[in-house]
């Protein structure tokens, strides 16, 4: 992953892990987990920043654009990023979001700072990160929040994630080491699609012949003149209008990402730079030492994967892909449907009858819940199938899977 880190910021302390905690605004973190699996397949895809005028660039095939961006080996930057996400997801009966699935934690408690409890945060509104890097040992991600900072930082064989709301600490070993230029493996997963470039490496492997690939004009994304390629699926069942991804005309470095969704309105997510330095961020930026009072939660890393790993496994019997490509719907299985603590003790449709759509097929029955881009369809019977293709193309992967 890319690293960000303006000077401005540096200077007036941002990267200072010391500074008081007592004049932050304390801001309690959710821990979402009924809607994780959406915001997993859609936080990568995200639409960029809105950028004014069109610079005069030398004309570039879109097979040369994306060879650029693979040729690209920029691994030092720093600056700022913003992400906003609109996928439109309902309210619960009685005021709640399917963000509240599960029962999170609210800040507190053990590992109230570790990277997993902030991804699904990320899914909805606008917020802000500082992200640096300097090649595949140091980055850092901070995600600002009004008066308080949740930072996550990699420094060789250590990873530290820091959450000034609650002032707690989640310290792990860092993976084993990658690949020069695979970043993503160095910092904590949940956070490592957070730039336009890891947005634009999973969107550019999705391209294949249900794919239409185009250049599409120029434009000015934090000061620097890029191109602009335009990624359209021609299955007719995606939920997904285009993706567009601004390229730095110089170093082919991805600087910003929007994913548009087929029914029009403003995009579904936004990802991309306001502020960028290609320049080697000052060694300091990477350094951390745990605040004063701070609560540390040590974990080893690779007890913390293996763990999470069996939890996945145990949670997601009979995962599988049905389809190809854009109109592809992932299948799970979910013995008894809903949690007993989601569903007040009543089955998916008892739960769920006033927040989706009642549908029948072949499969039997159930209900579909709909956002801007991706949807879902539980069945009765305890199955989910979720992607980002339309109503009938759920129905028709269900009945396929019966």
């Amino acid at each position: 992953m890319a690293r960000i880190r303006p000077t401005q910021v540096a200077d007036d302390g941002f990267w200072d892990e010391d500074r008081p905690t007592g004049r932050r605004k304390a801001v309690r973190y959710a821990v979402p987990v009924g809607v994780a699996g959406i915001a997993a397949a859609t936080i990568g895809l995200v639409p960029a920043l809105a950028s004014t005028g069109a610079p005069d660039l030398p004309k570039i095939t879109a097979e040369e654009l994306i060879s650029k961006i693979a040729a690209s080996d920029t691994e030092q930057l720093s600056g700022s990023v913003k992400i906003t996400t609109d996928l439109g997801i309902p309210s619960l009966p009685g005021g709640g979001s399917l963000a509240d699935l599960g029962g999170g934690k609210r800040g507190g408690g053990d590992g109230a700072a570790s990277p997993e409890s902030k991804l699904v945060e990320l899914a909805a509104g606008t917020h802000t990160l500082r992200v640096a890097a300097d090649g595949p040992e140091r980055q850092r991600v901070s995600i600002i929040e009004k008066a308080a900072e949740y930072s996550v930082i990699h420094n060789g064989d250590e990873v530290w994630a820091y959450n000034s709301a609650d002032n707690s600490v989640y310290h792990a070993e860092a993976p084993g080491k990658a690949a020069k230029g695979d970043h993503g493996r160095q910092v904590p997963q949940d956070l490592s699609g957070l730039t336009p470039q890891e947005a634009a490496k999973k969107a550019l492997a999705a391209v294949d012949d249900t794919t239409r690939v185009t250049v599409d004009g120029t434009a000015r994304v934090a000061g620097r003149d890029a191109y602009q390629l335009l990624i359209r699926p021609k299955q007719s069942h995606s939920t997904v209008g285009s993706i567009r991804i601004a390229v730095d005309a110089d170093n082919g470095v991805p600087l910003k990402f929007t994913l548009e969704p087929k029914s029009g309105g403003k995009a579904a997510v936004e990802v991309g730079f306001t502020q960028v330095d290609f320049g080697k961020p000052k060694a300091s930026t990477f350094d951390f030492t745990p605040p004063k009072g701070a609560k540390v939660t040590e974990k080893s890393a690779a007890k913390h994967e293996a763990k999470a790993d069996e939890k996945r496994l145990r949670e997601l019997p009979g995962l599988n892909v049905i389809g190809k490509s854009w109109d592809s719907v992932a299948r799970l299985d979910l013995p008894g449907g809903l949690p007993a603590s989601a569903s007040g003790g009543g089955g998916p449709s008892e739960f769920l009858g006033g927040l989706g759509k009642k549908v029948k097929g072949d499969f039997g029955s159930g209900t579909v819940l709909s956002t801007r881009l991706v949807n879902a369809l539980i069945t009765d019977d305890g199955k989910v199938f979720v992607g980002a293709v339309d109503k009938s193309a759920l129905i028709d992967a269900a009945d396929a899977a019966k």
